[in-house]
């Protein structure tokens, strides 16, 4: 059998749900009315039922998410709400919280949220034995680590294509409910890691101002499809719950045709869903919200990731300014603008800025108002008017089952057969008297002009049969009406025919890779500790949020390091690296004070409180 590969879409709401399936995803996720990542990003269950049903027609899926961690006065509600999901046929849940493959759960398919940190091929072999299908990888991942957790498990493998990164480790971050107690892990994080900071030196001196120093840029490996599947990944997943609907539309459409390209070429690959997309706008990554790109450590840790002047979207670059006339910009390719662009560059005290086009005239670009800039400025559009309007319209992404239609007669009069790309059949019977046409004449092209007018179906005619023995007379309402008829059918007969994937959870004892926890392995209720006892763990901290104590604690670890973006790395950079840097460095916003911890040996930062004492690690690659 061929290999399914999907594109999974994110949908903030019901009709962001219904634009991704349109715009060619192959299946989507979604927030529930309770417990996921997005607190801002919920759905009722009535609504999560009428995606579920949109999506199903195309045999798109839909998962729900519920990967926050749960507290033990949460559980008996979260429990109820999964056996409601369940009943409105929901594909899979993406879950954190161990404490879910201890419930009495009806037979639904679980995925392991990236929040559950799945970056070792020894743990996520583990969650594939305790009953997990799908494993959403770490975003940190290289290739060679990914083809490696691939030859250790079947297990479904799912990896983020585009979108925001998270700084740290997911499910790893503790810095939101450090300052103030909003947690990340239960879906309110304060993204302070977009905040700008200073960097100040083990004397005192401050290397940076005001800079976004942990602020990185966006996700981008659409080019490393062909790579990804080889190594073994089966869904790309395009990060969003909270974006517009001209992102999703935008990203969704970019990688189907990406993506299509790929499948064309390689026949052992099969597509995940059906229908076909057609769009009336060139999607492009650069044209919707996006802080500038990089691959991460998909090829290993090479150029820099950082987006430190700002953490808004940057946008498509245009050109320089050449020149300030009157009171307007001359822009290299200025010809690309149009009237109500918003513009975007980075100021002399290194900030982002932003300018409002009101209008485009022979070249030149009108703003509300005119600020002082510099010739040479870099000038990026993080607004583009005419592309919005576009992508916007309900029609500019539209998908379609392809079907054949058949109409020919029996006994009592006409029997209209349509058989689409899966191989559903739906038929309709007329009962008619037969008489010839006026003149013997044949109106089998009339005919199959009315059976084309498939209008606002999900169905595309794409071969269309008349076989009569004689010329018959059929009036246009009569062909309408079975034509009608017809496709309601189908989509009854899709309905019907599609299988939802069950799999009841079977309690496993199996020992977990590790014998003792600590609070980031997030464990925040009874049943997700009962849960790792039982598999052979001895010893279990608190999750952070139960235990925390300001002042001391270490809130952040990451891949990302300031030192290699500062060019100081040791290891990677030691030929240019230059004198080193005095630590410990510190990272201070107002009140707000960290240090930062290297430890090179695994290639990682970590981000402690101030008060937090700690050996700097010494060198030992000089």
């Amino acid at each position: 059998m061929k290999k399914k590969i999907e594109i999974l879409a994110p949908a903030k709401d019901l009709i962001h749900g219904m634009a991704a399936i349109n715009s060619g995803a192959d299946a989507v996720y979604i927030g529930a009315p309770q417990f996921g990542a997005r607190s801002n990003a919920t759905n009722s269950i009535e609504d999560v039922a009428a995606l579920v049903k949109y999506a199903h027609l195309f045999h798109a899926q839909v998962f729900v998410v519920i990967n926050t961690i749960l507290y033990d006065n949460e559980l008996e509600t979260c429990r109820q709400m999964i056996w409601k999901l369940y009943d409105i046929k929901v594909d899979a849940l993406i879950v954190q919280d161990m404490a879910i493959m201890e419930m009495d759960l009806p037979p639904i398919v679980l995925h392991a949220s990236t929040q559950a940190n799945n970056r070792d091929a020894d743990k996520i072999k583990f969650l594939k034995d305790a009953g997990m299908k799908r494993v959403v990888l770490a975003r940190e991942l290289n290739l060679d680590q990914i083809k490696t957790i691939s030859a250790a498990s079947d297990v479904e493998l799912e990896f983020f294509v585009t979108g925001a990164l998270c700084v740290s480790f997911s499910g790893n971050c503790y810095m939101s409910v450090a300052n103030g107690e909003r947690s990340a892990n239960r879906g309110s994080c304060a993204q302070n890691c977009r905040l700008p900071y200073n960097l100040i030196d083990g004397h005192g001196e401050t290397l940076i101002k005001n800079s976004h120093l942990l602020s990185i840029k966006d996700f981008d490996v659409s080019e490393q499809i062909p790579n990804l599947i080889e190594a073994g990944v089966c869904s790309f997943k395009i990060e969003g719950r909270l974006k517009d609907i001209v992102y999703v539309k935008n990203n969704v459409s970019y990688l189907r045709q990406k993506l299509d390209a790929f499948l064309e070429q390689n026949e052992s690959y099969a597509k995940a869903s059906s229908g076909k997309c057609t769009f009336t706008f060139d999607s492009a990554l650069n044209k919707s919200f996006n802080r500038g790109y990089t691959d991460y450590f998909v090829n290993g840790r090479d150029q820099s990731i950082g987006s430190w002047e700002s953490p808004k979207s940057k946008g498509q670059y245009i050109g320089k300014l050449l020149k300030t006339i009157g009171n307007a910009y001359q822009i290299e390719n200025g010809e690309l603008l149009n009237n109500g662009d918003g513009l975007c560059y980075i100021n002399e005290s290194n900030e982002a800025d932003g300018i409002y086009v009101n209008k485009v005239e022979n070249g030149l670009a009108y703003p509300n108002v005119l600020k002082e800039l510099k010739e040479g400025t870099f000038i990026y559009r993080n607004n583009d008017a005419a592309f919005i309007k576009i992508v916007e319209r309900e029609d500019s992404a539209v998908r379609k089952i392809s079907t054949s239609l058949l109409l020919t007669e029996n006994e009592n009069g006409f029997e209209l057969i349509a058989t689409d790309e899966d191989g559903y059949v739906s038929t309709v019977n007329l009962v008619h008297a037969k008489e010839q046409t006026k003149n013997n004449e044949s109106i089998a092209d009339n005919i199959k002009t009315q059976l084309a007018k498939t209008g606002f179906t999900p169905y595309v005619a794409e071969d269309i049969n008349v076989m009569f023995s004689e010329n018959w007379f059929l009036p246009i309402s009569k062909i309408n009406e079975m034509r009608r008829t017809v496709f309601e059918q189908l989509s009854e007969i899709r309905m019907a025919g599609y299988k939802v994937e069950e799999h009841q959870m079977v309690k496993t004892s199996h020992p977990y890779p590790e014998a003792k926890l600590d609070f980031m392995y997030n464990v925040s209720n009874k049943l997700a500790r009962k849960f790792y006892e039982r598999h052979g763990v001895t010893e279990i901290e608190k999750a952070f949020e139960l235990q925390w104590e300001p002042g001391k604690s270490r809130v952040m670890t990451t891949k990302y390091c300031i030192k290699y973006e500062l060019k100081k790395c040791p290891i990677h950079q030691k030929d240019i690296m230059g004198e080193k840097l005095k630590e410990p460095l510190v990272l201070k916003q107002g009140e707000l004070e960290y240090k930062l911890k290297f430890n090179c040996k695994p290639c990682e930062m970590e981000i402690w409180e101030k008060d937090a004492e700690f050996e700097i690690e010494e060198d030992h690659f000089h």
